[in-house]
């Protein structure tokens, strides 16, 4: 015990004065993100004008955006933002549409088993398997379309209920690049297998998202996206680009470095 504490207070005081600041930091980045909410209410476009007021670049693109979309809907910016910002839209626009969800509730029911099958483990799935099918059935049980909405806003900021939403939406994403690694091999750089980069930069919370997530993703739920850009790039109109390509898109997103939104045309 007493040489524990001697050798302890021989540590260099830079290396504990960084690790100091750094943990200070990331507090500071954990509580602006924490105070704001996981999905927010719907917005104007114009309410984007404020974040860049004096940023003539980003002014011309929002008002090109403003031509195509009424409104946005923010997400926590928690390194989750493409996975609830699509799952929460995906199942947004399928309220009112009772066939569709109706099918879309019949793939989740045997989505469960398709993972089982991969090689998941089954202890594993089940939790966010039945907090999923939980959700789909409270706001698919709701007749009226504007309850059903108000449901599904309220338990997306509950974080329980969300972050399940999350976690599973991240494993069948993880499950569609396995099924389909011949595929998917060649997007993945390094000497990594699929499986190897599905533990790594998929079903983990809080890793952020590429074009490789957004496709499979895509490609596990049967529903296509849109996704606009809106950078620094030199040109005055925002960006869009389809996944899969060709599709109709049911789902919009906005996408600004590093994090993603939900627009409504």
């Amino acid at each position: 015990m007493g040489d524990e504490s001697k050798n302890s207070s021989e540590e260099p005081s830079q290396v504990n004065q960084d690790e100091l600041i750094l943990a200070q930091q990331r507090q500071i980045e954990k509580e602006i993100s924490e105070s704001i909410p996981l999905v927010g209410e719907m917005e104007p476009i114009s309410s984007l004008n404020s974040e860049y007021a004096n940023d003539e670049v980003y002014l011309e693109k929002i008002k090109d955006l403003s031509s195509k979309y009424k409104h946005i809907r923010r997400t926590r910016p928690d390194g989750n933002c493409f996975f609830r910002a699509y799952s929460y839209a995906g199942l947004e626009r399928l309220l009112d549409k009772k066939d569709e969800f109706n099918a879309f509730y019949k793939q989740a029911e045997e989505s469960k088993d398709a993972l089982v099958q991969l090689g998941f483990q089954q202890f594993t799935v089940e939790d966010f398997y039945d907090i999923y099918m939980e959700v789909l059935k409270r706001v698919g049980d709701l007749t009226d379309v504007d309850d059903a909405k108000k449901t599904l806003h309220f338990l997306f900021n509950e974080q329980g209920y969300s972050d399940y939403m999350v976690v599973y939406l991240r494993l069948l994403t993880s499950g569609q690049l396995q099924k389909d690694q011949d595929f998917y091999s060649c997007f993945i750089e390094g000497d990594r297998t699929v499986a190897d980069f599905c533990h790594q930069e998929v079903e983990p919370m809080y890793k952020e998202s590429d074009h490789i997530h957004i496709i499979a993703a895509c490609a596990a739920l049967n529903m296509g996206v849109r996704v606009v850009y809106m950078d620094r790039g030199n040109n005055k109109s925002v960006t869009e680009h389809d996944f899969p390509e060709g599709c109709t898109p049911l789902v919009h997103l906005l996408y600004r470095p590093g994090h993603y939104d939900i627009l409504y045309p």
